[in-house]
């Protein structure tokens, strides 16, 4: 018979030790939580310009033109967020950054409810675009790098989902109360989660990189629960940071590297491909494709705002069972059916077919998309760009990313109504073909991260 110490007891201990770290902990559960606030602030950001229009146009007498410089200045401020995000993020911590980015946030929306002119609105707006520009790059990767690898894929499709929720709010208070009201609501998730960092620790993995061991397996063991054995994952840090400094120091100088090329090509091809995809060109403008289609403009924003949340939803429970590729290889199948599906719409309105044929599979290609988008490309492009570079360059690779996401944001959202206007069928059918050549990208290009270690796989990525 075995004793409690003795051989037969020891395999038992050991299994313990190792379910432990991958529990889900309140303080793990509280971190996750606040750091989405940020992702609240980004959906809020985005869509508060289409509810606010009439009534910011109306009490401020701004023209047309001065509306649409208001709505495109958040994508400029998101280009100077992304620009120095990765900077950011490595000199003052994942905390730190988010600060920053509740600070910018707090300081726009107040510039925005205080308007009497333009120019407040537009500095106002400006603001809040480098905070969410910011946020954008440092809520995923302080998610991916405090969570267990079994857990991370779940936790960081948060953000996607709360983003999904913070756009579907606004919309629904939006048409409820005025902008200036909506203005300031946008002030709150920025506060809750202002306070709640001071609740919860700093990324393990940013502490081990800059040399505080001490607070790293503070943080990792209030992350993983005050029992768990937390050495495993500690080594791995510690070993994996060591021989990053150790390259550092045979002269690392920049991200094109040829080791660094796999995954500088991934990071970026997904941005290009999630952005080029027509992302903006559906959420920006979907009242005014379904109404040329005559679909109904308020039903296509509702049933589209609960296909995408339900999509959120289910890719959070979908994501660490089936992993990242399949759910991405789906997601691109079906924008590339329902880019096919509009534009298809929109060549038989040319041919002057029946209209209620038209309208149909208009709003039933924007749902499509919606649905499909959202349970992948929307979301999953963020999270492996969080796990796939090394800690020696994921600032800089990670500021570069963002910067190409945004600026492809801005791309899109600029020249789409030239496009719509020239052709309507061919803008939706180029669409749907770079869905196609995203299926290709994502089945040859891009790697499984599922119940991976961020070192396991940024090694991988390297070798």
């Amino acid at each position: 018979m075995g004793t409690p110490g003795g051989e037969m007891g020891i395999p038992l201990l050991e299994e313990q030790e190792e379910v432990l770290p991958d529990r889900i902990t309140h303080m793990l559960v509280l971190s996750a939580f606040f750091a989405v606030c940020g992702s609240y602030v980004f959906g809020n950001a985005v869509s508060y310009s289409s509810p606010a229009e009439s009534g910011i146009m109306d009490e401020l007498s701004l023209s047309l033109a001065e509306y649409s410089v208001f709505g495109s200045l958040l994508t400029v401020g998101g280009l100077l967020g992304a620009l120095c995000s990765g900077k950011v993020a490595d000199l003052i911590g994942r905390r730190g950054a988010m600060w920053v980015t509740d600070v910018s946030g707090i300081i726009g929306w107040c510039a925005i409810f205080l308007s009497e002119s333009a120019w407040s609105l537009d500095l106002g707006r400006l603001l809040l675009g480098f905070g969410v520009g910011l946020a954008s790059y440092v809520v995923p990767v302080y998610v991916a790098e405090v969570t267990p690898k079994n857990l991370r894929g779940g936790f960081v499709s948060l953000c996607m989902l709360v983003i999904a929720g913070g756009m579907s709010m606004t919309y629904i208070i939006g048409s409820l109360v005025n902008w200036r009201l909506l203005a300031c609501l946008g002030i709150i998730p920025c506060l809750l989660q202002l306070g709640g960092l001071f609740l919860i620790p700093e990324s393990p993995r940013w502490l081990a990189k800059v040399g505080r061991e001490k607070d790293m397996k503070a943080a990792l063991q209030r992350l993983r629960g005050k029992n768990a054995d937390i050495s495993k994952e500690t080594s791995e840090i510690e070993g994996y940071i060591e021989t990053l400094q150790q390259v550092s120091e045979r002269g690392i100088f920049h991200i094109f590297q040829r080791k660094y090329a796999r995954a500088l090509t991934v990071g970026l091809g997904l941005m290009v491909f999630q952005q080029l995809g027509g992302l903006n060109a559906y959420g920006f403008y979907m009242s005014s494709i379904l109404e040329k289609a005559g679909a109904s403009t308020t039903a296509g924003s509702i049933t589209t705002a609960i296909v995408k949340l339900a999509a959120n939803i289910v890719a959070v429970f979908l994501m660490d069972k089936f992993g990242r590729r399949p759910l991405l290889l789906v997601s691109a199948c079906g924008a590339c059916l329902a880019g096919f599906l509009i534009g298809l719409s929109f060549l038989l309105q040319d041919y002057h077919q029946s209209t209620d044929v038209v309208s149909t599979l208009t709003f039933v290609g924007i749902v499509v998309f919606s649905g499909f988008f959202a349970m992948g490309l929307g979301g999953i492009p963020w999270i492996i760009m969080a796990e796939i570079f090394p800690m020696n360059v994921k600032g800089p690779a990670g500021s570069l990313v963002n910067l190409v996401s945004w600026s492809g944001s801005w791309l899109v959202a600029y020249t789409f109504n030239y496009f719509f206007e020239w052709s309507s069928a061919g803008v939706f059918f180029a669409f749907s073909g770079i869905c196609c050549s995203a299926v290709l990208f994502i089945a040859k290009m891009v790697p499984e991260t599922k119940g991976r270690t961020l070192e396991e796989i940024e090694a991988s990525m390297t070798s």
